[in-house]
């Protein structure tokens, strides 16, 4: 404690010497080092919004009831700047699938993502929304990006709190320009299974880059990242 008092006293010395015009050389220089921040104007608007997003109070299925616990107190995403659900797409940067999404409910879905912010962000939480879960059928849609774009991928059926909690983290650093490497980034399989669907005969780098570039995202620099 006593430290921390003669560290704080110090601090207020300089302080006082600086508004003096006391402060010379050296001394100025290492004053203004410690307290000045360089960054760009896109590294703040982007550091800003991913620390200020506004989800949409927007659920399909049982996943809702695990994205409604995001808001006690157990978890919390109050840390993080997210807990003020919107009851309007027109206020709202964010939404979250949380479960199966019907044929007859995917245009409704598409609407109210066509009226959100700009920029916005999709998370497809669960199985059901990312790929369409058990419901392999002719009623549900086999993974939301079908229709529309998708930044985080959350598996689980359903996935707990924590996993959308990460999810979520996920998403801010790539808001921020600091996306996290997927699967196929961190295990060398890039385009693997895009070439499967597009080409025919031995994969070729040239064949892989035209699948990439086919399925690339449209809505983003950066892609969708699995959770």
């Amino acid at each position: 404690m006593e430290i921390e008092r003669d560290s704080l006293r110090a601090r207020q010395l300089r302080a006082r010497d600086l508004l003096r015009g006391d402060l010379e050389g050296r001394d100025l220089e290492e004053y203004v080092e410690e307290r000045l921040l360089t960054t760009t104007l896109e590294n703040a608007l982007n550091w800003g919004r991913a620390n200020a997003l506004f989800p949409l109070t927007f659920g399909l299925a049982c996943c809702g009831i695990e994205m409604m616990s995001m808001v006690t107190s157990r978890y919390d995403i109050a840390r993080f700047g997210a807990e003020a659900f919107r009851a309007s797409p027109r206020q709202a940067d964010m939404i979250i699938l949380s479960g199966r999404v019907s044929i007859k409910m995917a245009p409704v879905v598409r609407r109210v993502y066509d009226q959100m912010l700009e920029p916005k962000w999709v998370i497809a939480m669960g199985a059901c929304s990312s790929s369409g879960g058990m419901f392999a059928n002719y009623a549900v849609v086999q993974g939301a990006d079908k229709f529309m774009p998708v930044d985080i991928h959350i598996p689980g059926c359903p996935p707990r709190p924590e996993a959308l909690l990460h999810g979520f983290n996920k998403l801010q650093r790539l808001v921020r320009g600091q996306p996290d490497l997927g699967w196929r980034q961190r295990y060398n399989a890039v385009g693997t299974e895009e070439w499967a669907r597009f080409e025919e005969g031995s994969p070729t780098a040239e064949a892989i880059e035209r699948a990439a570039r086919a399925l690339a995202p449209k809505h983003s620099e950066t892609g969708p990242a699995d959770a």
